[in-house]
């Protein structure tokens, strides 16, 4: 049955509209995107299914533009529009991000990072750098590849640092295997920062490693 055909109090669009975006369930929230489904489906019908598939939200998006495609009922032009979609959420996140003190929003800087790292299907080491009062000067991606690997180099991070004017830096990487936990070579990387910035007059502020469902930070476990 054609979506439009349900009680207005049933169709995503009114429900969004009457209670809010947040009242909308994964497969209702989809259900705008896909707008109509093949004959004898639904948009709702569609959504249920590709996020079945997938094993929910999170992986869908992730998926490869080849996988999202072969999913029935999707194709490249919902592909383009959800990950439009979440590339605007990610801007919206920085720019938050950009005007409030860091310190002052913790949860943002952890959702943020959230954002921005549990996507990537590789590790990524970044830089938050911070005026005085903490605010965001500028988020960078520094480094790619594992840190065991040696590919973090702590003079690039003070360069940088003194490049932009930042009086502090928070620092972060995933984990792609979903695991926040700080390995070895995590805790050595951060004291060997910390090291290199306190001769700029530069303040680590904290080392956040990115999991799945967490963020694990290196300052509040006292390893700074």
């Amino acid at each position: 049955m054609a979506i439009k055909t349900w009680p207005s109090g049933e169709r995503p669009r009114e429900k969004l509209l009457s209670q809010g975006a947040a009242s909308l369930s994964d497969a209702e929230l989809l259900a705008l995107f896909i707008g109509c489904g093949p004959r004898g489906k639904s948009a709702l019908d569609v959504a249920r299914e590709a996020l079945g598939h997938f094993s929910g939200l999170r992986a869908m998006l992730g998926a490869s533009r080849e996988h999202f495609c072969q999913q029935p009922g999707l194709g490249e032009v919902k592909y383009c529009l959800l990950q439009a979609a979440l590339e605007i959420s990610r801007r919206y996140l920085q720019e938050t991000l950009q005007r409030d003190t860091v310190f002052d929003s913790p949860r943002a800087t952890r959702d943020f990072l959230v954002m921005r790292l549990r996507h990537q299907p590789r590790e990524v080491f970044v830089g938050l750098f911070l005026t005085a009062q903490h605010a965001l000067i500028r988020y960078e991606e520094l480094f790619y590849g594992s840190i065991s690997m040696a590919s973090v180099y702590p003079r690039e991070v003070v360069r940088r640092a003194l490049e932009l004017g930042a009086a502090a830096i928070i620092v972060a990487h995933n984990h792609p295997s979903g695991v926040a936990e700080p390995s070895r070579a995590d805790e050595r990387i951060t004291q060997q920062l910390r090291e290199a910035l306190d001769l700029m007059d530069i303040r680590l502020l904290d080392h956040c490693v990115v999991g799945d469902a967490e963020v694990v930070s290196l300052a509040e476990r006292g390893l700074l």
